[in-house]
């Protein structure tokens, strides 16, 4: 199936690895051209040079998104760059309960999941308007749904980020411009296997404890990826303001 994606572009945060790396990898493989953003410019460089095997323009922007000016940094080089698609996939998360948690933790997850995404996705409207086409497509979480006890700052910070979206695609309306939320269950990525590793578990004993869904299993980076591409083709131009699950089934139905 052609998903119409030839010619456009886009910027990926937190590309460098993860879901982020699978992202680009995808809607390169579709034709679109891919701007890579991370911190670890080695790791970027190698997501951009797999990229670009598939015959497009991949460059690398390097940056930490948290720090001042950081997000404006990136912006700027996604505005030279001509970008149509911005996924904020970057998101921080560290663990605390509600007897550890610090008032500095609560401003870490607000700034690396809601400020951020924010920033960038103001400063790239007025060109994204001005093309009368774009997507802006967030990554949420399935704790937006059911608050994860051991990450309560990242739950609340995700749930702000499908509200964002949602005032946003409001916002957006009669432009071509569409904002929608993909909210990801457990995903077995590099970082998630060594933290299972770290614990003694198994992938098998991380499904059981973080994901019992009806799929049985835990989610891979090219199950939030696929979901990524579609809202970010023109096949999905009459969706709009919505949080796609992606979590196997776990947060049920509305």
């Amino acid at each position: 199936m052609d998903l119409q994606l030839a010619g456009r572009r886009a910027v990926v945060t937190g590309s460098s690895g993860g879901i982020g790396a699978t992202t680009v990898g995808i809607l390169a493989a579709e034709g679109c051209d891919v701007l890579v953003h991370g911190r670890n410019a080695e790791a970027a460089e190698e997501v951009a040079r797999r990229a670009a095997e598939h015959g497009v323009r991949a460059d690398v922007v390097l940056g930490d998104l948290g720090e001042p000016g950081g997000a404006e940094r990136v912006a700027a080089a996604a505005l030279n760059f001509g970008v149509h698609i911005l996924v904020n996939n970057a998101g921080p998360f560290l663990e605390h309960d509600w007897d550890c948690v610090r008032p500095e933790d609560w401003q870490a997850a607000f700034d690396g999941n809601v400020f951020s995404a924010a920033r960038l996705t103001q400063a790239l409207l007025p060109s994204l308007r001005a093309h009368g086409w774009g997507r802006v497509i967030n990554i949420g979480s399935r704790a937006v749904r059911t608050p994860l006890p051991n990450m309560v700052e990242y739950s609340a910070a995700k749930a702000a980020v499908v509200n964002m979206t949602t005032s946003l695609a409001g916002h957006l309306a009669g432009t071509g411009v569409t904002a929608n939320c993909v909210s990801p269950g457990v995903v077995e990525t590099s970082s998630m296997r060594r933290m299972f590793e770290e614990r003694g578990e198994t992938a098998a004993d991380a499904a059981a404890r973080y994901a019992p869904n009806p799929v049985g299993r835990l989610g891979r980076a090219e199950d939030i990826a696929g979901a990524v591409l579609y809202l970010a083709s023109p096949l999905a131009d009459y969706v709009n303001g919505i949080e796609l699950r992606v979590d196997g089934g776990i947060t049920g139905t509305p």
